[in-house]
């Protein structure tokens, strides 16, 4: 028997998996890559379920998360990510804003 890709009680958001990414950079990259009909459909789902999500997240310990939550919680980092993208701005990118291909987050802090 395989490993869970996900939290069972989370299976909806399996077609998904693809925002489940570990850095901030893979994350943008997949926002800048990606058309506005398949980010919405991503915010959208994952919108509906992120307050579960949280909830879930916060019974176990951060730092030693099973792999299906570690996936559930990249999940929640990707919707942050493309928030701004549905709510405002209606694009993956940033309008008449800073080309964020040029800020170089430091992830292991």
């Amino acid at each position: 028997m395989s490993a869970p890709i996900l939290p069972a009680e989370f299976a909806d958001l399996v077609p998904f998996i693809d925002w489940a990414l570990a850095t901030e950079q893979e994350r943008t990259s997949k926002r800048l890559a990606s058309g506005m009909e398949d980010i919405q459909a991503f915010y959208d789902c994952m919108s509906a379920r992120v307050e579960a999500a949280v909830e879930y997240l916060n019974a176990l310990p951060l730092d030693a998360l099973p792999p299906e939550a570690e996936r559930l919680f990249q999940l929640s980092l990707s919707l942050m990510e493309v928030a701004n993208a549905v709510e405002m701005f209606q694009n993956p990118a940033v309008i008449n804003g800073f080309d964020v291909r040029r800020f170089a987050p430091v992830e292991d802090v």
